[in-house]
Order: structure tokens, then C-alpha cells, then sequence
């Protein structure tokens, strides 16, 4: 779990170090880098997808899953949940942010990997590269939307402690199969995300998050039939 920790604080000190920046920037500056922002969240999706499609097995499962996410999450109706409870501790687009930041650092492939190979082979090197790659991403975000980032430290570690312990349970599992299948799903989300913060259209990111358990679910019951 050490590795987990020092992700989490990577984010929290990076989030403090944002939001302090944030206070002697412009407007025209804090508009300059949420373009960068969204610019490098969706070159990011594109890479995800790009490096893991041709090795999926299954490559109309990301489509399928996009589709019934989507629809699960519409009729939870989890986009407007989510905005309503930032909305209770900050104003203005902390919400956009948040849900950028949770994708940004939940998401990605060494995010899952790491805690993966944490508990398995007790290697962090996934996780401290991630944290690292964590902590920067945190002051650009926290310097545009403000302190309020910190909020995903807190959600990595559930996120990341939670992979860590099933890890240990579900061994046989987590195949590099279901790993390049939800990667693909997880890059599509990231590069909504991106493509949310430039204005190009706004996608209800937080509403296709169920997509991420439809690989799951679709490689457990074939791996039972």
C-alpha cells in the first residue's frame, strides 16, 4: 500500500501547490492552461485507445460497454448526483474539474496496473511513475479549478486500495485481457473529458463511468461458460 500513499500525497501536495499559483494568475492565464488541460486529457484518451485496441479480443465490447454504461448511468442520473454534491461544497466549475481529475487519475492504465503489481510482486515502480505523473497533472488542475482538486486524492485511494486488496483475492482473475479491454473504455471517458474541457461538446462524462464495469462483468461470465 505504500505505493498508494505516496500517489495520494503526490496529489494532495500537488493540489495545495495549484491552488496557491492560482491566486496571482489572470484570467487569461487560468483560460490558457484549461485549454492545455484539455488538450493533454484528450491526447491522452487517444493514446489509450490507439495503444490498446489492436490487442483487444473482443473489439466491439468498448461500444457495447459505452452503450449500456450510458444508459445505466442516464437513468441513475450520476453526472447531475455528482454536480449537485461538489455543487454543496464550491461553486462554479469545480465539478467539470473533479470529474476530470478522478478520470485523469483513476483511469489510466498504471493507475490499475500498479496496485495490481503492488500486491502481487510487491512492485511500486508503476505507482511512484504514476505519482509523479499525478502530482504535475494536480497543479495545472488545481491552478485552473481551484483547491477543490484534492477532493481526488481521496477517491484514488479508495480506488487504488481497492484494487490492491481484491488483487490478493482475485488473482486468476484479472487477465491482461480484462485490463486492455477497460483500458480502451477508460481511454474513450478521458478523451470525453478532454474534449468537455476545450467546449467542443459537453459530454456527460460522470454518466458513461458505468461503461468501466460492463468489461468486467462480459469477461467474468465467459470465463464461466
Amino acid at each position: 500500500m505504500i505505493g498508494t500513499i505516496v500517489n495520494t500525497a503526490a496529489i494532495v501536495i500537488g493540489s495545495i501547490a495549484g491552488s496557491v499559483f492560482k491566486k496571482g494568475l489572470k484570467e487569461a492565464y487560468q483560460d490558457i492552461l484549461m485549454q492545455a488541460m484539455g488538450l493533454a486529457a484528450a491526447a491522452l484518451g487517444i493514446n489509450a485507445i490507439a495503444q490498446h485496441l489492436p490487442d483487444s479480443k473482443y473489439p466491439v465490447l468498448f461500444i457495447v460497454s459505452l452503450a449500456l454504461g450510458g444508459v445505466i448511468g442516464q437513468m441513475l442520473d450520476l453526472e447531475q448526483r455528482f454536480k449537485n454534491m461538489v455543487s454543496k461544497f464550491s461553486a462554479g466549475n469545480l465539478a467539470e474539474g473533479l470529474s476530470t481529475a478522478i478520470l485523469l487519475f483513476c483511469v489510466g492504465t498504471m493507475s490499475i496496473i500498479g496496485p495490481i503489481e503492488s500486491a502481487l510482486n510487491g512492485n511500486n515502480t508503476y505507482l511512484y511513475t504514476n505519482a509523479i505523473l499525478d502530482g504535475v497533472t494536480s497543479v495545472v488542475l488545481a491552478s485552473t479549478f481551484g483547491i477543490g482538486i484534492i477532493w481526488s486524492a481521496a477517491v484514488l485511494f479508495c480506488w487504488q486500495g481497492s484494487i490492491y486488496l481484491l488483487a490478493n483475492v482475485l488473482t486468476d482473475f484479472i487477465s491482461p485481457v480484462l485490463l486492455t479491454e477497460t483500458s480502451i473504455v477508460g481511454g474513450v471517458l478521458i478523451l470525453c473529458a478532454g474534449l468537455s474541457i476545450l467546449g467542443v461538446r459537453s459530454f456527460k462524462t460522470i454518466n458513461l463511468i458505468p461503461a468501466l464495469l460492463i468489461p468486467i462483468i462480459f469477461i467474468a461470465v465467459m470465463s464461466y461458460t
